[in-house]
């Protein structure tokens, strides 16, 4: 669900996880939504740099871990938010050699406690997706396919495996492949 996928970041939006409304008609798939709605991003990044000053790669990194990996926002998303922020003057930049440094202002924190219900929110659908998502495979799965994996070790082992069990395990393994495309 969340590997390279060529319609994952097209039109500039990064769906990934959830369920409820649709925000953007043209993409739909399996009411997913956006990792993101319309300014949460900013806030997200506002509340990481106001619990540690960060460059850019450093913002892009936590966002990523707080999803469990399953999401990482793209630069060419992450800066343009963190020059927003300074621009609204919620943050202000150091330069540190080729780096600039992200710090909260007085501003920026107090309009962090004026959201503290759209920030925990936020949080709380972040903390979701990465308990959900973040372990790799759903138990189900690793479950199902550590089962196959017995029983065709299992059946290969024994004697008179001939052409025409390797042929019925070939189908069956076609079948379910089929399936798992379908569903």
């Amino acid at each position: 669900m969340f590997g390279h996928n060529k319609d994952r970041h097209r039109g500039g939006h990064h769906k990934i996880w959830g369920r409820g409304r649709d925000h953007d008609h043209h993409h739909r798939r399996g009411g997913r939504r956006r990792a993101f709605e319309q300014g949460d991003l900013r806030i997200v990044i506002l509340k990481l740099i106001a619990e540690e000053p960060r460059h850019g790669y450093d913002v892009i990194k936590a966002i990523e871990a707080t999803f469990g990996g399953t999401y990482s926002p793209s630069p060419g998303v992450v800066y343009p938010t963190l020059t927003l922020l300074e621009d609204q003057g919620f943050a202000t930049v150091a330069q540190e050699g080729t780096k600039k440094l992200y710090t909260v202002t007085e501003e920026g924190r107090a309009f962090l406690d004026a959201n503290k219900a759209t920030v925990d929110a936020l949080y709380e659908r972040m903390d979701t997706a990465r308990r959900t998502f973040g372990g790799g495979l759903a138990p189900e799965i690793r479950r199902a396919l550590e089962n196959f994996r017995a029983a065709f070790e299992l059946r290969l082992s024994g004697e008179n495996v001939g052409p025409e069990t390797v042929n019925a395990i070939a189908k069956a393994i076609d079948d379910a492949a089929a399936a798992v495309e379908r569903s």
